[in-house]
């Protein structure tokens, strides 16, 4: 009797995790960041201090901390995530050195003033997400926890408005929480938790989404009795709009829970309602409160009021016809001209001493961070991972639409944070942990397929024709 040779098992090389290319973009980040301090200190003639290095070494080391917690614990993550975040984490930290420095405020030692409080801001977040990564080994186990999460969200929107107003209110927007020596801005956590929320919700009720209802214009309208999710999410946001005078949150709140149920549905008719609904209740929020009228007013013509309700609008405008396509160049603008300029108006800051160009180049940044968001959320296998990839990513581009929209006029300005740029710990810690859920999903997206986890092989055959046709 003999036997047949057998063939060698042929084994596939591993594939490649790409964190020695994160690691070097994270050092290219370092780089520019260093760059960008030596030229606002030179162009304010500040000179260059020795203790100017530890901040260079303290960015390093924080973000060699992050990539070695995402080397270790999520290998297959994104190697462009992390490093763009960086980047603009970095040039917002050194815009707000800039910011200090106009205003007078020239410390001794280092950055000092609110570019100090970043940088601790910037450790605290940092390190959250380290932890994130680390202990959330699975997403879907936020899933689990979907009402929970939502009903935490719906808490945390609703304190500011039940606190007095010198506990919750600043600039006429009543959004804080403040304690002795503390304060947070709770809408920050609650965009995540309801994100959460929102993913879970549509992932188990996905057949109440998606029942048929009449058909008017070639759109599939869903029958009323299934519109109750859509109008309670609407009368959320209108309600913050009006009790919290939060237009900036309310809309960004709103417009990601239409976006997560379109990508659910692939319905436009959701959106098509949901977008009515919220016109119809900005109207009557418009003429029942003076406030949201206010607001509306100074976009269509901040020259009317240039030294009052305008003035900080006005001088957005100088700002960027000051940069002009080039820029004034990095300590040689006027950008402490602008009110909240560290906070709500650092768009305008870097649009007048970058220009056009190097407000464009940050806009990239945010673009490529939010496409290779989106690419995660299709190529992740399960459906609560596409559908809380494609709202986290979905979510900072509509944050970024709203708050570039705003300071250039093209919308009412909402009083947004610009993520991992502006000054800000409640903002730069929330979009830290959405980074890191967003890497957990990344890494279970790209992480090669166990040969116990593949299925059968007709099964896959007829998976691969399927996606073909």
């Amino acid at each position: 009797m003999t036997t047949q040779p057998q063939s060698p098992v042929a084994i596939a090389p591993p594939l490649p995790t790409r964190r020695n290319a994160e690691l070097l973009l994270l050092g290219f980040a370092a780089v520019i960041t260093t760059l960008a301090l030596l030229l606002v200190e030179a162009n304010q003639e500040q000179g260059l201090r020795w203790d100017l290095l530890q901040y260079t070494v303290a960015y390093l080391a924080l973000f060699t901390g992050a990539h070695l917690a995402v080397r270790r614990f999520a290998p297959y993550a994104d190697p462009l995530l992390l490093p763009i975040v960086a980047l603009l984490n970095g040039l917002g930290l050194v815009m707000i050195h800039r910011l200090d420095l106009s205003s007078g405020e020239l410390m001794s030692p280092g950055l000092g003033g609110t570019a100090n409080q970043q940088m601790l801001w910037t450790l605290v977040g940092v390190l959250g997400f380290s932890l994130t990564v680390i202990f959330l080994r699975d997403h879907r186990l936020l899933s689990r926890f979907g009402y929970i999460c939502g009903l935490t969200g719906l808490v945390l929107l609703i304190i500011p408005a039940l606190l007095p107003a010198s506990m919750s209110e600043q600039n006429g927007a009543k959004i804080w929480i403040r304690l002795p020596g503390f304060s947070i801005q709770p809408a920050e956590f609650s965009k995540i938790l309801l994100l959460v929320f929102f993913a879970a919700v549509l992932v188990s009720k996905r057949s109440l989404f998606t029942s048929a209802g009449k058909h008017v214009f070639g759109m599939t309208l869903p029958r009323p009795r299934d519109l109750a999710p859509l109008l309670a999410a609407w009368i959320a946001s209108v309600g913050v709009m009006v009790f919290e005078k939060d237009l900036g949150t309310s809309l960004l709140l709103y417009a990601s829970f239409l976006v997560l149920v379109y990508v659910a549905t692939d319905r436009i008719s959701w959106v098509v309602i949901g977008l009515a609904l919220f016109a119809a209740g900005s109207v009557i929020a418009y003429h029942l409160f003076d406030h949201v009228q206010t607001r509306v007013q100074t976009w269509l013509d901040p020259f009317a009021d240039p030294e009052g309700a305008g003035y900080q609008m006005v001088q957005s405008l100088f700002s960027f016809a000051t940069g002009g396509i080039f820029g004034t160049g990095l300590g040689n603008g006027q950008p402490g001209t602008v009110p909240a300029a560290s906070t709500d108006f650092i768009i305008a800051a870097v649009g007048e001493e970058l220009g056009l160009f190097g407000l464009a180049a940050v806009l990239m940044l945010y673009t490529i961070l939010i496409v290779r968001g989106l690419r995660t959320a299709i190529a992740v296998r399960d459906s609560f991972g596409k559908l809380l990839a494609a709202g986290l990513a979905s979510t900072l581009a509509i944050q970024l639409f709203i708050v570039v929209g705003g300071v250039t006029k093209l919308i009412p300005l909402t009083g947004l944070t610009t993520p991992w740029m502006s000054y800000g710990g409640s903002s730069l810690v929330a979009n830290y942990v959405l980074l890191a859920i967003l890497v957990r999903i990344s890494h279970s997206a790209r992480r090669p397929i166990l040969p116990s986890q593949a299925a059968p092989p007709i099964a896959s055959a007829r998976t691969e024709v399927i996606e073909k046709v």
